[in-house]
């Protein structure tokens, strides 16, 4: 059973020691619509740097505030992360936070919008809609994004713009009830191809910012979780 009027933040980490304290502190900050709270979930994917150490003391120093603290021996990828966070989620709606400061928690209302006034039952947070500042960053990036959900698009017969995003919100009794099978960056195909199998499911998109980093600054993603995310798209949606 999940808790009406509470939105659950899943927060992957590996590695992040340099910005996870700035990232909690901004979900510490954001005042919810609707008078809804925020649980906290972070999953600590196996990090070798101080992550562990920052997440320990933030949560000391905040005691008021409804964290889950879980962590992982080894590294096993975003997906694992996010599916242990998923499995032990709350509330009543969920939304996935990276802990890198590419997205911003402000417009976690953005993103609430359409599922409180019961529109929508899954919202994708866009890169690629307007919304706020974009950082320009890597040319073949957004053409391998927008290559991945046309693709992704013709199977599962959605019009997204952006199937890659990180700012994914759900009603979190759907999100539980879907088999995640991947462990790495293929969850993201693997989700919208089993949300789309879903009837009257209904998935909204919208505008929102996006502050990118370099490799330099601690970017992982990289050209082969492209041609994986391929592969998943056409497995997630044939078999």
């Amino acid at each position: 059973m999940t808790t009406p009027g509470v939105l659950s933040v899943i927060i992957p980490a590996y590695n992040e020691a340099a910005t996870i304290r700035q990232l909690l502190e901004k979900v510490k900050a954001v005042q919810l619509i609707r008078n809804l709270s925020k649980e906290i979930i972070i999953v600590n994917d196996g990090s070798v740097d101080d992550t562990a150490t920052i997440v320990s003391d933030f949560m000391a120093a905040n005691p008021e505030l409804s964290i889950q603290y879980h962590e992982m021996p080894a590294n096993r990828g975003k997906g694992a992360a996010v599916t242990l966070g998923i499995s032990n989620a709350t509330g009543e709606y969920l939304v996935i936070q990276d802990a890198d400061l590419e997205y911003n928690p402000e417009e976690y209302n953005i993103l609430l919008e359409p599922i409180v006034d019961d529109l929508a039952d899954v919202v994708y947070g866009s890169r690629f809609l307007g919304g706020g500042p974009h950082r320009v960053l890597y040319f073949w990036h957004s053409v391998g994004n927008s290559l991945l959900t046309t693709l992704s698009n013709m199977f599962t017969d959605l019009n997204l713009t952006d199937m890659e995003t990180c700012y994914k919100l759900f009603k979190t009794d759907i999100i539980q009830n879907i088999d995640i099978r991947q462990k790495g960056f293929g969850f993201e195909p693997e989700i919208t191809a089993k949300i789309s199998k879903i009837k009257g499911i209904r998935i909204y998109e919208v505008g929102i910012s996006y502050f990118g980093r370099t490799y330099e600054e601690g970017k992982k993603i990289n050209i082969w979780d492209g041609f994986r995310a391929i592969y998943y798209i056409v497995r997630y949606n044939w078999f």
